[in-house]
């Protein structure tokens, strides 16, 4: 499993609204400029966030983009699944597929499986409030 720049640049931009977001929305050139990132590339990145409920974007003067939730909220194993798909090592346990009909006797099935578990525990542990090295207390009012 590889995360791509998609998926890498969705979390960077969403730390990046969370962290600056206190003064309003945030426009894309500012996170930009900020991130290091090209705007075309993240005019894509953002499309999907906004049409996936992540962020709310609202256009002209004074316009930009806000986090819908609190920081804490926000798990990063859900952001990158939007982002990415599935991800699952193998294309076997991709939530939704048939099952292998292979699985019975597959030697390798368990060590997939136990990589697939490892990875999801490992992100599903932290949130954008983690990301963004805010408390409890101070992701709560961004």
């Amino acid at each position: 499993m590889m995360i791509s720049t998609k998926g890498r640049y969705a979390l960077r931009f969403l730390v990046d609204v969370a962290e600056h977001q206190g003064d309003g929305f945030v426009r894309l050139k500012d996170v930009s400029m900020r991130q290091g990132i090209s705007e075309k590339y993240l005019e894509i990145v953002v499309k999907e966030m906004v049409k996936g409920g992540l962020l709310t974007a609202v256009r002209g003067k004074g316009g930009g983009y806000r986090l819908n939730r609190p920081p804490k909220e926000y798990g990063v194993k859900s952001i990158l699944e939007r982002m990415e798909g599935p991800l699952a090592p193998v294309a076997c346990l991709e939530p939704g597929r048939e099952s292998c009909p292979r699985s019975k006797e597959c030697r390798t099935l368990p060590l997939w499986q136990g990589l697939d578990q490892v990875i999801s525990d490992y992100l599903a542990q932290f949130t954008l409030a983690d990301l963004c090295g805010k408390g409890n207390a101070e992701s709560e009012n961004t």
